[in-house]
């Protein structure tokens, strides 16, 4: 039975990963910091749980999903630091913990974001496109985050950096939009005119497993569906989900307001493609965003 450990597992993808994981046979270990806060979690049951890399051996395949939540606080130096910290401590960690194994894992899938590519406005961008403006601090870290990873290439490893866009499910940023949306007040962020690049959770599980699975495989990949919106689009298909009306603007001033320097990659977005998973073979349950949101919403 193949051995999985998965940092940041006991997060929104982490336990939505792990329950395929286990139905295709793998044997799963979660790395955390609080291995009694999360022994309660169904699904979690099944799983080792450790809060140390000295307490785990004999693995084949490490998913490192660790990091601070991007958009949890208003982004202070402070906070930077915080994010940058638990990606890539996490990450140098595990590099030292594969030099030590006799037994080395074949397979590292690394998080990243479609933060690499910076602000681009309506570009189209896949995996061969450049990263970003340097001065932007999701580029930044992205970048850092992936040259990191791939230092495990020279102990033997595949790896592959999922560069993920907004995921869609029962937490995180659709469960954020929603509240205003219900009570009829939801409406477009700025010119509306900005893409939005997104993936329902169910699909971006599946893309992590199908990249542990096809070992020919290896390098950045988009974790984004087939076809992005506009902020606009998204909109008025959240409201047309819901039964709900549509007609606010958040203005550009407030939104820089609330939440500080995140506004500029919410105000001019990003048009990703997945093109290298298409062309694998991959196929989406959820290419659009309707099905996606009726999926979780109906």
């Amino acid at each position: 039975m193949s051995q999985v450990l998965i940092t940041g597992g006991t997060g929104f993808i982490g336990r939505n990963l792990i329950p395929l994981l286990q139905a295709k046979g793998y044997k799963v270990t979660v790395l955390t910091r609080s291995a009694d806060k999360y022994k309660a979690y169904p699904v979690l049951k099944e799983v080792r749980l450790v809060e140390s890399l000295q307490d785990v051996n004999d693995i084949d395949v490490v998913v490192n999903l660790a990091g601070a939540n991007l958009a949890a606080k208003r982004w202070s130096d402070s906070y930077k630091e915080t994010i940058v910290n638990s990606r890539l401590n996490t990450t140098e960690n595990l590099l030292e913990w594969i030099k030590q194994q006799e037994h080395k894992p074949h397979t590292l899938i690394n998080g990243s974001a479609i933060g690499f590519y910076g602000a681009r406005g309506n570009e189209e961008l896949d995996e061969s496109s450049t990263s970003g403006n340097g001065s932007e601090f999701q580029v930044r870290l992205c970048t850092r985050w992936e040259d990191a990873a791939y230092r495990a290439e020279n102990l033997g490893l595949r790896v592959c950096c999922i560069r993920t866009g907004v995921v869609l499910g029962h937490e995180g940023a659709l469960q954020q939009m929603l509240p205003p949306f219900k009570f009829g007040l939801g409406g477009k962020l700025g010119s509306g005119n900005q893409y939005f690049s997104w993936i329902h959770i169910s699909d971006h599980v599946r893309a992590v497993m199908y990249l542990i699975k096809h070992s020919e495989l290896q390098g950045a990949f988009n974790l984004t569906a087939p076809e992005p919106v506009t902020n606009y689009g998204l909109t008025k298909t959240l409201g047309k989900v819901l039964g709900r009306p549509t007609f606010a603007t958040v203005p550009e001033f407030a939104l820089k307001l609330l939440v500080g320097e995140l506004a500029k990659m919410l105000l001019t977005g990003q048009r990703v493609y997945p093109k290298k998973l298409m062309e694998s073979g991959f196929t989406f349950e959820y290419p659009t965003l309707n099905e996606a949101l009726q999926d979780l919403l109906n």
